[in-house]
């Protein structure tokens, strides 16, 4: 315990919770529902879930029942890996989209099979101890009964409303009265509710063949879309090892493709060829460092990432030490640049939560629509909200993520966790579209070189790489950071601090004899425990 900072240096600062039973998430009616099931006996799983579920109600401005998910879960021994993201539909082959430059954004042809539902369950079965059912009570009550809507939540609602009424079943449920909820003002969602109840009963069987695959499906059909019953019903999930990186003293754990964990990954490999701890934190040097990298990872992720049966080789290639050396030496340290992908060598809007409970146990998760409400398409008498991660597919000829049938699309969203000497050290997670990985090697670095402790990590500036030489940067960098950077070439934008594209953050470190659960003031986070 010696090695973990206490000290919060930043303006915007919160204190941890410490508790032997711990949730952390963005939304504090989500993290409550976790600790419920903690209470009555469940694990961290059983938690984890009851989260999971609950913000699907209580955050739909990040995710919903038609969503994806991913997870890495400690069970006492070992990680486990879990992938929950969805395939395209079988019509959407390359011709499909003739005519196209890109992939829709919005509407039924942005949606691809939900993967959540079936991870509810498939978590639940490999690793929970409470009846699955009894984890949607929360839920249930708050889409029946109604919540009040928190503040983030309702700011962030209020964005997205000219963009997506105007799709199938958007306003019916998500515009109350014409407009978004205001901060405060009590929503309900009667229809999702139902909708969890027969996943409930059905260990999600309604939702990939019965009565609400059929709603999904027609839905679709009806408004432009291809998707139907036999596209969700060949849905399965998949169990993954996670890819690793050693870093100073501790061990940084990704999933693997289709998602883009190994941006963090790539980022901080290279990092490893710099003394990056001999410049001041928050300070010119080390920010532009952390910059270029992160550049050059994505750089290499947006060229070769894709489903693992259709990349041109082994992720773990891209991982290659003297590989990423050698992309070490193209950063100059005065210079703002824009990196082209490498050749690695050919041998060889979404809601993060975490929970840890007194066994040992810990849990990594993140689900997700995409971009806020996702498609926008919400299916009549059910109140589901669909996901649209098809987004994430190109259309370039020969790409290892070009489109295809029954294909997983590049994947945003990324849990992640730490270990050190073997055994657990961290869950931790951050949300927002290619924010996630870049903010996962900020806070590494902060961790790791600078010798802060999660909460600070949480609390100090961001930075976010947006493409080419634009940089947004959180207004609480210090000025002369901010003017250096420019002079080096960086094309800032500084952005007010709290501004929901810089992400939020979940973070739980094992102590001695319990945890130190972190949150965000970014957002309506909260970390409880008992």
């Amino acid at each position: 315990m010696s090695s973990l900072s206490w000290d919060l240096p930043y303006t915007v600062r919160r204190n941890p919770t410490t508790a032997r039973n711990v949730v952390s998430t963005s939304q504090m009616m989500g993290a409550q529902a976790g600790l419920r099931v903690l209470q009555q006996g469940g694990n961290a799983v059983d938690a984890a879930l009851a989260t999971a579920i609950c913000l699907t109600i209580t955050e739909p401005i990040s995710n919903g029942i038609g969503s994806d998910a991913f997870a890495i879960i400690w069970d006492g021994k070992q990680l486990h890996g879990f992938n929950a993201s969805g395939r395209a539909p079988a019509q959407w082959t390359p011709e499909y989209f003739t005519g196209r430059s890109s992939m829709p954004m919005r509407g039924w042809n942005s949606v691809t099979v939900p993967g959540c539902v079936a991870g509810w369950v498939d978590l639940s079965q490999k690793f929970g101890k409470l009846p699955f059912d009894s984890l949607f009570t929360p839920a249930i009550e708050y889409a029946e009964t109604g919540f009040l809507v928190s503040p983030f939540v309702a700011r962030r609602w209020a964005t997205q409303i000219d963009e997506l009424k105007v799709q199938p079943g958007f306003s019916q449920y998500f515009m109350p009265n014409g407009r978004a909820p205001q901060p405060g003002e009590l929503f309900r969602i009667p229809d999702a509710g139902k909708t969890l109840q027969r996943i409930a009963q059905t260990r999600g069987e309604a939702f990939y063949k019965g009565e609400l695959a059929e709603k999904i499906a027609a839905h679709s059909q009806a408004n432009g879309g291809v998707m139907a019953v036999a596209d969700l019903a060949a849905h399965t999930n998949e169990w993954v090892k996670p890819l690793e990186m050693n870093y100073r003293d501790l061990t940084v754990h990704e999933l693997p493709p289709n998602g883009q964990g190994i941006v963090c990954l790539i980022a901080l490999g290279i990092l490893k060829n710099f003394e990056i701890d001999r410049y001041p934190v928050d300070g010119a040097d080390s920010t532009h460092l952390q910059i270029e990298v992160v550049k050059l990872a994505f750089a290499d992720a947006y060229r070769y990432v894709s489903e693992p049966k259709t990349l041109e080789f082994d992720a773990q290639k891209l991982l290659d030490p003297d590989y990423l050396k050698q992309r070490a030496k193209l950063i100059d340290m005065q210079r703002a640049q824009i990196f082209s992908h490498g050749k690695p060598p050919k041998t060889g809007g979404t809601v993060y939560l975490t929970a840890a409970d007194a066994s040992g146990m810990m849990v990594s998760m993140i689900q997700s629509n995409f971009a806020g409400f996702g498609s926008g398409c919400v299916v009549p008498e059910t109140g589901i909200s669909m996901q649209n991660r098809g987004n994430g597919f190109v259309l370039t000829p020969g790409h290892p993520n070009q489109v295809a049938p029954g294909k997983r699309p590049f994947q945003t969203i990324i849990p992640a966790f730490i270990t050190k000497n073997g055994q657990p050290l961290m869950s931790f997670g951050l949300m927002g579209g290619n924010m996630q990985p870049q903010g996962h090697t900020q806070l590494v670095v902060r961790m790791a070189d600078y010798g802060q402790g999660p909460q600070a990590a949480i609390d100090g500036p961001r930075f976010r790489f947006v493409g080419g030489l634009e940089i947004n940067c959180e207004n609480s960098f210090p000025e002369g950071t901010l003017k250096e950077l420019a002079r080096r070439g960086h094309d800032i934008k500084a952005m007010p601090d709290g501004y929901f594209d810089y992400g939020c953050s979940q973070i739980i470190r094992k102590l001695d004899s319990g945890y130190a659960a972190c949150s965000d003031a970014r957002r309506d986070s909260l970390a409880v425990g008992f």
